[in-house]
């Protein structure tokens, strides 16, 4: 997926907030970050090259929503 560079910009000027359940010594960490146009963009530490993932609210609330419910515990 190739990112604009208004993208690219907001990206790299986001407020990312870490997983409190991420592991301490840097690996394991996943970060999300709130964008425009009720967007969030998600990514991981231990692929600093792969562009994240941007999910649309609507997206990110309702996997956030199964999350607390259990329903990703495989």
């Amino acid at each position: 997926m190739k990112i604009s560079d208004e993208l690219r910009a907001e990206l790299d000027s986001a407020q990312w907030t870490k997983s409190s359940l991420s592991g301490s010594n840097g690996g394991d960490c996943l970060y999300a970050a709130k964008l425009s146009g009720d967007r969030y963009a998600i990514r991981d530490s231990e692929q600093p090259d792969v562009p994240p993932v941007i999910v649309r609210g609507g997206v990110f609330r309702a996997f956030v929503g199964g999350a607390k419910l259990g329903e990703f515990d495989f």
